[in-house]
């Protein structure tokens, strides 16, 4: 491996934020995330709102659960102990989404927030097991606006990550590594962004 390429394997690390690691981070503010789409599923008369999302082991995870229990806790008042059973760990996967979210619409959940948009595609299918509707019956927020979720069925409500600005942080952060005057051990967070479409809707006997 060359001189640049080791520099450019250590100048920065991509969401994964560890205090250990003496490097600059680039990361979404995953608990703005979690209020953005607390935020709107309130905003629709949901109040039985669950968190699909991967191991707690993980910071970005660690992250979400706080940010969602505020939100419960300054949305609908529910405190974050009450809010325990409505947040469900699994997989990355589809597969993972839809063993969560079925154990959240099974608890009652009437709309389920999903770190990542496969995870969410997985709740839809678990929705539509138990012959529930998305967005009618469920609604469904995914996490990440991956390429080509704008076309599934229905088109997917998401958390956006600030993937351009967060590519020409980390690039920044490469060439001055190569310059010889490396940024300092700390993270950059990066506010993401709320795109509504057609997986979430009014829950049941909400006002219009």
């Amino acid at each position: 491996m060359t001189s640049c390429a080791a520099r450019a394997c250590r100048s920065c690390w991509w969401t994964a934020f560890s205090p250990k690691v003496r490097a600059p981070f680039i990361s979404p503010d995953d608990r703005a995330a979690m209020l953005l789409a607390v935020t709107h599923l309130v905003s629709l008369g949901h109040t039985r709102i669950g968190l699909a999302l991967g191991p707690k082991r993980f910071v970005p995870v660690l992250r979400k659960i706080e940010g969602f229990q505020h939100a419960m806790r300054d949305r609908l008042g529910v405190a974050p102990e009450e809010s325990e059973e409505l947040i469900q760990h699994s997989l990355y996967t589809l597969e993972g989404g839809q063993a969560a979210a079925g154990a959240l619409i099974d608890r009652g959940c009437t709309a389920v927030v999903c770190a990542s948009d496969m995870m969410a595609l997985g709740a839809i299918r678990a929705a539509r097991r138990r012959e529930l509707r998305v967005p009618q019956d469920v609604s469904v927020v995914g996490f990440d606006d991956s390429p080509l979720i704008a076309f599934t069925d229905p088109p997917l409500t998401t958390i956006r990550k600030p993937v351009q600005s967060m590519g020409q942080a980390a690039v920044r952060a490469l060439l001055e590594e190569i310059g010889g005057t490396p940024a300092p051990p700390s993270e950059f967070v990066f506010l993401p962004e709320l795109v509504v479409r057609g997986s979430t809707a009014a829950a049941h006997g909400a006002r219009p």
